[in-house]
């Protein structure tokens, strides 16, 4: 398919009252709805997106990862995003609906099951180039650590390059859908929950985040799956920590 027109026919958005994302996503999906973009069209690249309405590469991709677990829009690797049948997303998950503690806790007892396996096929089938991207945004995130910053979109992206790297398009699909929610620090204060030290808190997460990298690299199967479930189920555990003590708090 040959990329769209940047959808000109729809004034920017107004960004009083609304996120930034929320605006670009309006847009998007305000020219979808009147049939500027159709299915099949491609979405202006990033670049393209930030000089349009004038946002930072963040806000262009918090906006996309919402059109994806939206259903309106698909990335497929290395070509872009393209404007999909919504009636076709029939595993869509509502994202916008995971925002209780016990609703992230559900969440990650999907993803132990999904991403373990997911991280036993990477190590098997993963490429040298594959393994330099991983590299490329383990390195994002441990200098975001040593800032004291959370690196959201850096761990998303972590995770989906391991879907990528299994060869199987619908653990990309599943993981693209959710966005950011699959990063439970993106919706909740975990350390502040947990009454935790920040810097204590991300640092522990990179190692984990390590160690799956190291087994990917050494083409070991097994033990990227023990640490994919390692890190999901130390999430959940610190998780289930915290709620426990607010719980209580609360009592």
């Amino acid at each position: 398919m040959t990329p769209s027109p940047t959808a000109q026919a729809l004034p920017p958005p107004r960004k009083k009252h609304r996120t930034l994302a929320q605006g670009v996503v309006e847009h998007i999906t305000g020219s979808i709805q009147q049939g500027v973009l159709k299915p099949g069209d491609k979405l202006p690249t990033e670049s393209a997106i930030m000089e349009q309405h004038g946002v930072s590469r963040t806000v262009v991709r918090e906006a996309i990862s919402h059109l994806q677990a939206a259903g309106w829009a698909q990335t497929r690797h290395g070509i872009g995003t393209f404007v999909i049948e919504r009636s076709n997303a029939g595993l869509a998950i509502n994202a916008e609906s995971i925002v209780t503690v016990m609703d992230v806790l559900a969440m990650l007892e999907l993803r132990i099951s999904m991403e373990a396996e997911a991280a036993w096929l990477a190590a098997a089938r993963r490429s040298e180039a594959q393994v330099a991207e991983l590299a490329k945004v383990l390195g994002a995130m441990q200098r975001s650590v040593a800032r004291g910053s959370p690196a959201v979109d850096a761990d998303v992206q972590f995770h989906l390059l391991i879907a990528q790297a299994t060869g199987n398009r619908y653990f990309v699909d599943i993981l693209s859908q959710l966005g950011t929610t699959i990063i439970p620090r993106a919706r909740i204060n975990m350390p502040q929950l947990g009454h935790d030290d920040p810097a204590a808190y991300l640092e522990r997460v990179n190692r984990e985040h390590e160690d799956i990298f190291n087994a990917i690299l050494r083409k070991d199967p097994e033990a990227a799956r023990a640490a994919m479930r390692t890190h999901l189920s130390n999430s959940r555990e610190r998780l289930r920590q915290a709620q426990q003590q607010l719980e209580s708090n609360g009592a």
